[in-house]
C-alpha cells in the first residue's frame, strides 16, 4: 500500500496550491479519503473528507469555503485544492485512506504547506 502526497510548497497569503495524493496496493473506490494536517506543536487535525464514491465531503469550519476536497476514482488520486491561503494553514498535510471489511487505515508521508509572506 502506497500513498503518495505531493503539490506542497511556500505560498504568500492569500494565495493557492492543490495537493493531490496517489494511492496503489488497495481498492481506492472503496475506501473513504481523507486530508490532515498536523502544525508544530499541535495534534493533527481533520481539514477534509470525501465519500468513497464523491457524493459526500466535510470540512474543517476553520477550511471551509477556502478548501476543496475531490477525487478521480479512475486514477485513484484524492485532491484538495486549497484558495484564500492563511499563515495559520502552515503545517504538514496528510492523505489517509480509511474502508475496508476491517475498517484498516493508510497514511501517506506527508507533504508541508507554508504559508508565509
Amino acid at each position: 500500500v502506497q500513498l503518495v502526497e505531493s503539490g506542497g510548497g511556500l505560498v504568500q497569503p492569500g494565495g493557492s496550491l492543490r495537493l493531490s495524493c496517489v494511492a496503489s496496493g488497495f481498492t481506492f473506490s472503496r475506501y473513504t479519503m481523507s486530508w490532515y494536517r498536523q502544525a508544530p506543536g499541535k495534534e493533527r487535525e481533520l481539514v477534509a473528507r470525501i465519500s468513497s464514491a464523491g457524493g459526500n465531503t466535510n470540512y474543517a469550519d476553520s477550511v471551509k469555503g477556502r478548501f476543496t476536497i475531490s477525487r478521480d476514482n479512475a486514477k485513484n488520486t484524492v485532491s484538495l485544492q486549497m484558495n484564500s491561503l492563511k499563515p495559520e494553514d502552515t503545517a504538514v498535510y496528510y492523505c489517509k485512506a480509511k474502508g475496508g471489511i476491517r475498517q484498516a487505515e493508510y497514511w501517506g508521508q506527508g507533504t508541508q504547506v507554508t504559508v508565509s509572506s
